[in-house]
């Protein structure tokens, strides 16, 4: 059983939040929303494993509000 990952795991990661961010300009809140649900939805495919995104939603239930994760 694999476990969630919630140490610093990305190269670069100011270039990915960049990237993000980019990705959103232009675009309404609701196409926001939509284009984040499909991210979601696509990395949760690419995980697979249904006990770590269950430990993930929980994480950010848990941090809803400005926490930290």
């Amino acid at each position: 059983m694999s476990h969630l990952n919630t140490k610093a795991n990305i190269a670069k990661p100011d270039e990915f939040y960049h990237d993000l961010l980019v990705l959103h300009e232009g675009r309404s809140e609701e196409e926001s929303e939509a284009l984040n649900a499909k991210l979601v939805l696509i990395l949760a495919n690419h995980i697979g494993d249904a006990s770590v995104l269950r430990e993930a939603m929980d994480l950010a239930a848990k941090t809803q509000g400005g926490g930290e994760a």
